[in-house]
């Protein structure tokens, strides 16, 4: 084999991809890096993210062998209002990293909740992960349990049910079901299968109510349950493949371990 990889063969990996899934950095950041040339494959600093590379390829990040990937991981945190679902934010607001647990490892987040929103929010180590679960083709439901002002009745969210156009968006017809009354507001829980940019605040806005309070409860299969906000519990791997797909790894204990004890944020 020659020591220098050949951009254009299709064996292996792309490069960023493998720098991902070794969670040193996001696809992006290590893009980022290779361009700045901090990344050097079998000796060889590179340039360009169009590469492909196999176990048998050498990789430098930084002066630094690559480890190899670590096993696909997941997280269910429970967000509090207030945080940023962003690494860094230009205007200096907290951020949902600024508060996870000491200990774990570089994770991702699963799609956002905006600074207002709360509840389930999903964390992963691994890129692909990610990039399968925020996939439109999944389709997962999203549930949400959603505070509104006013004293809507079922036919009030019928154009929500049949699908609306927003400033020249279209959203999907969603599943809302009314709750009840309470006092000047009114509880519903709220399905969608996708996610855009305050869709459901923007939604419901459009037909005249305004959202105090949103709490998403569920993700595909994946659900909040009783974790308290800020609080981090990490899927058994089981679970994670039998969801998501995965391929048992070789040697793995078939056997489902107990979950985690729930993690509290840390306080600063």
């Amino acid at each position: 084999m020659s020591n220098t990889p050949k951009p254009d063969s299709p064996a292996g990996e792309r490069i960023a991809k493998v720098i991902s899934r070794a969670g040193l950095a996001s696809r992006r950041e290590a893009e980022r890096l290779i361009a700045a040339g901090r990344v050097a494959v079998n000796g060889k600093t590179i340039t360009s993210p169009a590469l492909n590379i196999t176990s048998a390829d050498k990789v430098v990040v930084n002066g630094k062998p690559l480890k190899a990937p670590e096993p696909a991981r997941m997280w269910l945190y429970h967000k509090p209002a207030g945080l940023v679902t962003s690494h860094s934010d230009e205007q200096g607001r907290a951020t949902v990293f600024d508060k996870l647990p000491e200990g774990l490892p570089r994770v991702m987040t699963v799609g956002r909740l905006d600074i207002n929103s709360e509840g389930l929010l999903l964390l992963t180590n691994d890129g692909g992960v990610k990039r399968q679960l925020e996939l439109p083709s999944t389709g997962w439901l999203r549930r949400y349990r959603v505070r509104i002002n006013g004293r809507p009745s079922e036919e009030s969210f019928e154009p929500l049910r049949q699908g609306l156009v927003v400033e020249g968006e279209a959203f999907q017809p969603m599943q809302v079901t009314l709750d009840r009354q309470q006092g000047a507001n009114a509880w519903a829980t709220l399905g969608l299968r996708e996610g855009k940019n305050r869709e459901i605040r923007r939604a419901m806005e459009a037909i005249g109510f305004s959202v105090n309070r949103l709490i998403r409860v569920s993700y595909g299969p994946f659900q909040l349950g009783d974790l308290k906000q800020g609080e981090v519990q990490e899927l058994r791997a089981k679970v994670i493949r039998d969801q998501l797909g995965l391929e048992t790894p070789a040697g793995e204990d078939s056997n489902p371990k107990p979950a985690r004890k729930p993690q509290r944020r840390r306080t600063r």
